[in-house]
């Protein structure tokens, strides 16, 4: 009883019962209007039967008199069928037909008796008599003979019965029928919900990496459990990143803040003149400057993955962000002996942030000046932006020791640097920047191998407008 109950608490159970109980009204409505125009039809037919009848024995009355009419109406009533025919005299008394007796009074009216009469029928056995019923219409003669020609109402009633009684059948069965799937339809549903409602309390309970069962059938719950699943893996996935930059930041931050305290101790125990303060001073600055720096990237990472606002867009060519960029990076190029070239440069207008998009293509470049070297061959970089399909390309090659294929993806975590030495500065942001500029945009930042080298593509739609 607790889980019917439990079951009539849900919006489409409730519905469905309602839909049933107007289906049920209907139905009846149905079986009784049914009824009553089958018996109509009948009847109407039956009256013009009963007429036809009377125009062909005043017919016979016509041609012959009382003793014709007499005579065909003795005929008529010996034949098999559910006509009635009688003939009485001025005082009542039954002349000729196939009527043993007639309810009293009807022979008085003149015309279509009003309701249908009860009669017996000569042959009846007199210890079991059959009251039939019937409707009739009387003639009165000009001598005062009575005629009466009816029919029997047994045929309409059993088709009203047979009709009633089918229909009511039919109504019981779809009822019956409705009642089971919308008992079994809500209790499969309300088992949907209760096995929703396990998973749910499970994840509550900290299990992150729990999801929500899905039958397959792709249904609206099907629908839910999935968008839900999805929901849940971002935030298992952002619970992770938390995790992880918590653990990067305790261990990466913890070296700069340890060498400033160092540094402090050190001026303070062995510094004796102002030069050596001021050393000590211009290493804690350059120190602090990193942290600002590193905590100005995980701020800005932080904003473009909750939604950095669309309104600071323009619409303008990416040619031109990337000239700025080369200017800025020829000179630091030049003086560490590298090649620096720049390439094609579509003119395609893109809508971006001038000031990230800046940003992140020039982290790309100091990427690679700072990591291309190193090796016996000259280096060379080069800076270009093509457009490919539906998309305009930013690509900043070298010829370095490139990335790892099995490093690729973590290139992009944040904190990630895949200089173990950690000789050169730098906080493992660089390209998680870049992958949230990205994304803030709707593009992807691509890391390929060169061979050898190192390929990052950044990659923008194009919106309909510069189409």
């Amino acid at each position: 009883m607790s889980r019917f109950l439990a079951m009539m608490k849900m919006t489409a159970v409730r519905l469905s019962a309602l839909y049933l109980l107007l289906f049920t009204v209907c139905a009846i409505v149905l079986v009784f209007y049914m009824t009553s125009l089958s018996v109509n039809l009948l009847t109407s037919q039956t009256e013009a039967a009963v007429n036809e009848e009377v125009e062909s024995v005043g017919q016979s009355y016509q041609r012959a008199g009382i003793a014709g009419l007499v005579r065909s109406v003795d005929r008529r009533s010996r034949q098999p069928g559910a006509y009635l025919y009688l003939v009485a005299d001025p005082a009542g008394r039954i002349v000729a037909g196939n009527v043993q007796s007639i309810e009293a009074g009807v022979l008085q009216t003149d015309g279509w008796i009003e309701r249908p009469i009860a009669y017996e029928r000569y042959g009846e056995t007199s210890s079991d008599p059959q009251v039939h019923t019937a409707i009739a219409r009387v003639i009165v003669m000009p001598n005062g003979i009575r005629v009466m020609v009816g029919r029997d109402l047994g045929e309409p009633e059993k088709i009203r019965l047979v009709v009633r009684r089918s229909l009511g059948a039919a109504l019981g069965i779809m009822g019956i029928g409705a009642f089971l799937i919308w008992f079994f339809v809500g209790r499969r549903a309300l088992h949907r919900i209760d096995e929703v409602s396990a998973a749910s309390q499970r994840i509550m309970g900290g299990d992150l990496a729990g999801r929500l069962p899905v039958s397959g059938s792709g249904d609206e719950f099907d629908r839910l459990a999935a968008n839900l699943n999805g929901m849940l893996a971002r935030i298992q996935e952002l619970n992770e990143g938390v995790r992880h930059v918590s653990d990067n930041i305790a261990h990466d931050l913890k070296t700069p803040l340890t060498r400033m305290h160092n540094r402090a101790e050190s001026a303070l125990a062995n510094a004796t003149t102002t030069k050596a303060y001021r050393a000590a001073l211009d290493g804690m600055i350059a120190d602090s400057d990193q942290l600002i720096r590193t905590f100005n990237a995980i701020l800005m990472i932080s904003r473009l993955e909750s939604g950095y606002s669309s309104e600071t867009m323009e619409l303008l060519p990416l040619s031109t962000v990337v000239q700025d960029v080369y200017e800025l990076y020829e000179p630091t190029a030049e003086e560490a002996g590298i090649r620096f070239v720049l390439g094609a440069e579509d003119a395609t207008p893109v809508r971006i942030n001038r000031e990230l998009v800046g940003q992140t293509i020039s982290n790309l470049v100091d990427n690679a000046i700072k990591y291309a070297g190193g090796g016996e061959k000259p280096v060379e970089i080069s800076l270009a932006v093509e457009k490919q399909d539906h998309t305009i390309r930013v690509i900043v090659t070298d010829n370095g020791p490139g990335i790892p294929p099995d490093q690729v993806d973590r290139a992009t975590e944040r904190f990630v640097r895949l200089e173990e030495s950690r000789s050169q500065p730098g906080s493992g942001l660089g390209l998680s920047l870049a992958k949230a500029v990205m994304k803030l945009h709707g593009g992807t930042l691509e890391l390929q191998d060169n061979a050898p080298g190192l390929r990052a593509v950044l990659a923008f739609p194009v919106g309909e407008e510069t189409k």
